[in-house]
């Protein structure tokens, strides 16, 4: 089992490192990547994971596919997830000036077991509408335009790389239960 890393270790307050391009397809960072994914599957309230958060100090994310999966018909059965999406040392071309205030928790904010959730949950004012150059896991520079909850996730997770928690960001901070529920 691939453990997440806590706030408090040095590791999630650093500038992660860029990966050279040739070395993008390396059994390393393959195995990095794969890691990374399966970090990510074993959260049940994970959507998304840098590499930071499982101790590599690298400019890599992944978001899950569940994110992206589409309905397949109007009854909505039948749904197939999406692979997760990998993203490779993202730059953040452009932003909205319009901000949107983003319902966060963080896998590496929290204490208790990983079957139960954070412990805490906040807001963050985050662009509405984001566009991102990165390069994916087979090396290809690529551009992504994302907004609403997409958006949110990639910003979130460029924080990570650049050493930054939502928390340091929030402008408000409350403590949840096992169900996302504020407490007190």
């Amino acid at each position: 089992m691939i453990q997440i890393t806590k706030d408090g270790d040095p590791i999630l307050r650093t500038d992660a490192l860029e990966v050279p391009k040739e070395e993008i397809t390396s059994p390393k960072i393959q195995k990095i990547i794969k890691d990374m994914s399966k970090a990510l599957s074993q959260e049940r309230f994970g959507v998304a994971i840098a590499a930071p958060q499982i101790g590599v100090p690298l400019r890599i994310f992944v978001v899950s596919g569940k994110v992206f999966t589409k309905r397949k018909d109007n009854n909505n059965t039948n749904n197939s997830i999406e692979s997760d999406r990998v993203y490779i040392n993202p730059k953040i071309l452009k932003t909205s000036r319009r901000l949107q205030e983003s319902h966060e928790s963080c896998l590496s904010i929290q204490g208790r077991p990983k079957d139960r959730g954070p412990d805490v949950a906040g807001i963050v004012e985050r662009p509405d509408k984001i566009k991102i150059s990165y390069l994916d896991k087979a090396g290809s520079k690529q551009e992504y335009g994302a907004s609403g909850f997409i958006a949110a996730i990639f910003d979130h997770e460029i924080d990570h790389l650049n050493g930054t928690l939502f928390v340091d960001k929030a402008v408000e901070t409350w403590e949840i239960d096992d169900d996302f529920n504020k407490v007190g």
